[in-house]
């Protein structure tokens, strides 16, 4: 009988893990009314300030097919607002609405230590070196 290959468990293991802690951002997302892709927008807006909405689909990783859809909702919820460019007719920014900066000042500490919660098995140098185990593993991804 063979051992299995350590690679192929790792990748389960990656799989299996990134699942995991896309449920809890997708539940926290939820309990403030949000799916996790608004939710990762407002992140963003909250922590950058206005961004090129041509931008903000490779920031949070969703085609920019999809982000028009996702502003216009999160402008309906009154969380977003578009402005204009005034130098560039071509360039529109989204920005966070006195709402949304209220959201996000409520709802951000909690997320952030169920996050940290995710992380207390790890000391900060176990989580270092994950980061940087886990980005040579997705460069080398992408390089296939």
């Amino acid at each position: 009988m063979d051992l299995p290959n350590r690679n192929l468990k790792a990748v389960a293991v990656i799989i299996r893990a990134a699942d995991a802690v896309r449920e809890v951002i997708k539940s926290d997302a939820a309990a403030s009314g949000l799916n996790p892709t608004e939710f990762s927008v407002l992140e963003l807006l909250y922590h950058q300030g206005r961004q090129p909405i041509q931008s903000i689909g490779k920031k949070v990783l969703i085609a920019s097919s999809s982000i028009t859809y996702v502003v216009d909702k999160l402008e309906a919820k009154d969380y977003v607002r578009r402005t204009e460019c005034p130098t560039d007719r071509r360039v529109t920014y989204a920005e966070l609405t006195q709402e949304g900066q209220a959201l996000m000042k409520q709802i951000w500490p909690e997320h952030e230590k169920k996050i940290d919660a995710l992380f207390l098995e790890l000391a900060a140098d176990e989580t270092e070196v994950l980061i940087s185990d886990l980005k040579k593993v997705g460069y080398k991804a992408m390089e296939v």
